[in-house]
């Protein structure tokens, strides 16, 4: 682990480490397997940055279910552009079945608003929000996450599925910005 990485000129250093991470998911897998036994249930990861915890987190989940992914996208370098853009759509039907968002970071909140807008003409039964980073200061709409694995500033990170204009997603740890 290198506690130290410079993307694009701008220095990052690690703030959650990988075992905390690992150790983190696989609780948010356990209260899962329980709070969802016996329900028909369909993991929606949000692509790209989602990818990593989705698949940690599915490794972890005793579960049958189903697994499909969506892509929106709202960020441009480091800051998100306001609009929300749906770039690969829902292939699967969900239609009374639960259905749990899986997402890399919840900031102000405004792609999950869309999305679960997105979500709700397929009527599912009901819809879980996971995200892996939750950033409480940044968010501005009024939103209930079921399971999250770390809240934290509002710093801009990297690492663990998270990118910089599509670096970083690699890391195994996750790095906030410090210059």
């Amino acid at each position: 682990m290198e506690s130290e990485v410079t993307v694009y000129g701008k220095k990052f250093r690690v703030s959650v480490e990988a075992e905390k991470i690992q150790a983190r998911v696989a609780e948010l897998a356990r209260q899962m397997n329980s709070d969802l036994a016996g329900k028909d249930v369909v993991f929606l990861s949000i692509l790209n940055g989602s990818f990593m915890f989705a698949a940690d987190l599915l490794r972890g989940i005793d579960l049958m279910c189903k697994i499909s992914f969506v892509k929106f996208s709202s960020y441009e370098g480091q800051k998100s552009t306001g609009n929300v853009r749906e770039l690969i759509g829902l292939n699967e039907d969900i239609k009374g079945k639960t259905v749990v968002i899986i997402e890399d970071i919840v900031d102000s909140g405004k792609t999950m608003v869309d999305l679960l807008a997105y979500l709700k003409k397929f009527e599912p039964a009901e819809v879980r929000i996971a995200t892996l980073m939750f950033k409480p200061e940044s968010c501005c709409k009024d939103l209930k996450i079921d399971y999250f694995g770390f809240s934290i500033p509002n710093d801009f990170i990297i690492g663990y599925g998270l990118d910089f204009d599509g670096l970083g997603r690699n890391l195994k740890d996750i790095y906030s910005i410090v210059q």
